[in-house]
Parts: structure tokens; sequence; C-alpha cells
């Protein structure tokens, strides 16, 4: 069982079941950053999917208008003039078997993989490393590309990945606590927006069934539909 601090405990005291306006919400929220450090939001739905059903999975990313609050470390899996492209987009690492056998032997300090198509057949045997971390580059999320300067620049702007887990809640990073309210509703409202405007054809009866927003180390709050 999680042990909470004294401060969450007493936050916790005075928060409310009830759901609220995202204005209001983001208001709440933002009276928790009571800690030392600045807090990541996160933005968690509760989907009404059946997770088991390959045809209602909710998978993507997304560029959120005003970045997550921090500068992602991004590697990428190139060759040729793709290389180039890549470090003059920003890119941290490039490479090809070199970085292959870096990752096999255990080097994971990035948060995104970018890989051109080519590349597959060398990253393909990563993904039992990648994989579990949520680093496997996928056509799906849009990792897996010929354009890897766009999709490199996408990245250090901000740019999240999300996909529903196994209980059917789709969630992802949408700021630092030290953002501006406004700043925050408008990085909320993009991600819930891409989220509804994902549901499967499969998906019956109700899409998003909850929503809630919280910091690191501070209660969530639930945001009405």
């Amino acid at each position: 069982m999680v042990k909470h601090s004294k401060r969450y405990r007493a936050l916790a005291a005075k928060a409310t079941e009830d759901s609220l306006p995202l204005e209001k919400a983001v208001e709440i929220l933002k009276g928790y950053n009571t800690t030392k450090f600045d807090q990541t939001v996160d933005c968690a739905m509760r989907l009404g999917i059946d997770p088991k059903q390959a045809d209602q999975l909710v998978r993507g990313a997304i560029v959120l208008p005003h970045g997550i609050g921090k500068e992602l470390r991004v590697v990428v899996f190139a060759k040729g003039d793709n290389v180039r492209l890549a470090e003059e987009a920003g890119a941290d690492s490039v490479g090809a078997e070199d970085l292959a056998k870096k990752i096999k032997d255990g080097w994971l300090d990035f948060d995104a993989c970018i890989a051109t198509p080519d590349m597959m057949g060398l990253v393909g045997p990563l993904g039992r490393v990648l994989g579990p971390r949520g680093l496997m580059p996928s056509p799906r999320a849009g990792t897996v590309t010929p354009d890897v300067a766009r999709v490199v620049k996408e990245y250090k702007a901000g740019k999240v990945e999300f996909r529903n887990d196994s209980t059917g809640i789709v969630h992802a990073v949408v700021g630092k606590m030290s953002f501006d309210q406004e700043k925050l509703i408008e990085n909320i409202r993009a991600f819930t927006n891409q989220i509804l405007s994902m549901k499967p054809a499969a998906a019956k009866g109700i899409y998003v069934k909850s929503i809630a927003i919280a910091g690191t180390m501070s209660p969530g709050v639930r945001v009405s539909l």
C-alpha cells in the first residue's frame, strides 16, 4: 500500500470528489503546488473501450500547444543523408549498428526513439528492451518515418505519445505546475480533444467515462465531461 506524506494527506483531506469544469479543476490543482520542485501535470481519461480488442485501441501522439515544460532527449536510427538531417534538427544521438549495440548493452538515457523505415530490420530485435518502456518506434505513433527532421523537431518541441493501458485508461503529460493556468487549460483541452477525435468505430456505449488531472505528488482533480 502506498504511504503518502503528511502534506499529501492534508491536501487530500480538503479535496473534492465532485467533477469540476476544466477551468476550476486547474485552479484547484495549481493550489496543490506546494512542493520544492516543479511538479509534472498528468491528464488521465478512462475510456469505454475493450482493451483486449485490437480494433478498439487508442494510441497516437500529439504536439501540445505549450509543450510539456522539458526538452525531450531524442535518439534516431538512420543512415546516409538522414543522419545529417536528424542532427541538424536537434537529435541527441544518431546511429545504426553502434546505437543498437549501445541500447542492447543497457543504455536507455532518452525519452523518444525515432527510426527511418529502412532501419526497422535493425531496430526490430530491440523490441524486448524498448517495448516495455514505451520507446519502440512505431508507424502508428509516427516514430517510424522517412521525414526524421520534422519528427525530431516535434519531439524536441514537446510532442507526447499516448496509448491506452490494459484497463482502458489513456494518459499523458500535459505540462508543469508552473505553467500559467491558461496554458495548462489549452494543453489539457488539446489532449482531451485529440482522444475524443480518435473514438474507435467498434467502441460501443459511453466513450469517455471520466477525466482527471493530477500533479506528480498531489491528489487528482476530476474534470467534468
